[in-house]
């Protein structure tokens, strides 16, 4: 008789398909630590199955536009903040592949957000990041430096590829400096596209990266937990401290 030990490795080695007849093989077991087992990992399946689902729901506009070729995902992360750059992911998927727990980074945890990083990077067939920087949001605005940012990464994706998407799917805006690309614009797209989900999460991880590695340079403006936001920390120091080279001017003259 396998132990608990044993059967709930035998689970974990299960593929998703077999799960149901991994049950059905361990219920007769009677032993209450068996039976608990098997509650959770019902509970788990069903779980998975209702993510799998969510997760093809989040491929109908890749299903849609597979005819047009590869599709590039775009979104960028940082457009509010005091401090720290503007950065855009872009991100091409494999088609044959649905990628489970895609989301609008900011409903995601950090840990969740840096699992999904770590499996995107891996999967994808490209992706790439770019960063626009205080001065520049400052010299030509936010809006603007956002659509440089995502002409950077498509670009420098592109280059990694070889070849141009067949379209890009993007969240919410059309970018001028993009015009040789089809572009499908899509309001709320971060919730609503596998692609342009991932390229938040890609944004969105490497940016909060770089706003820690700048609170260890700049202590005491809690960049760390802040990534730069207007948080009353934040504020607070800026007032004490005032600015620094990465905050943009633009943005906080009001509250010096």
């Amino acid at each position: 008789m396998a132990s608990l030990s044993e059967i709930r490795e035998e689970y974990l080695r299960t593929p998703l398909k077999g799960r149901e007849a991994f049950l059905t093989r361990y219920r007769e077991d009677k032993r209450t630590g068996v039976q608990s087992l098997l509650k959770k990992i019902e509970k788990d399946i069903a779980a998975e199955k209702k993510e799998t689902e969510r997760t093809h729901g989040m491929y109908a506009y890749e299903r849609e536009y597979a005819s047009l070729g590869l599709l590039c995902g775009i979104d960028e992360v940082g457009r509010g903040p005091l401090a720290g750059p503007v950065c855009a992911g872009a991100v091409v998927l494999p088609p044959e592949k649905e990628l489970l727990y895609l989301n609008d980074s900011k409903k995601l945890t950090e840990k969740k957000r840096e699992e999904l990083y770590d499996v995107i990077t891996k999967e994808a067939l490209a992706y790439a990041t770019a960063f626009v920087s205080p001065a520049r949001i400052d010299e030509i605005n936010i809006l603007q430096a956002t659509y440089e940012a995502m002409t950077q990464a498509v670009q420098t994706l592109c280059n990694y590829l070889g070849q141009a998407p067949g379209a890009l799917l993007i969240d919410a805006v059309r970018v001028p400096q993009l015009s040789q690309y089809r572009q499908i614009s899509i309001v709320k797209g971060d919730a609503k596209s596998a692609s342009i989900a991932a390229a938040s999460i890609v944004a969105k991880v490497e940016r909060d990266r770089l706003m820690e590695d700048y609170d260890r340079v700049y202590p005491g403006y809690g960049f760390a937990s802040n990534k730069g936001y207007g948080a009353a920390e934040h504020i607070a120091a800026l007032k004490r401290l005032g600015p620094l080279p990465i905050h943009r001017k633009t943005f906080i003259k009001s509250l010096l």
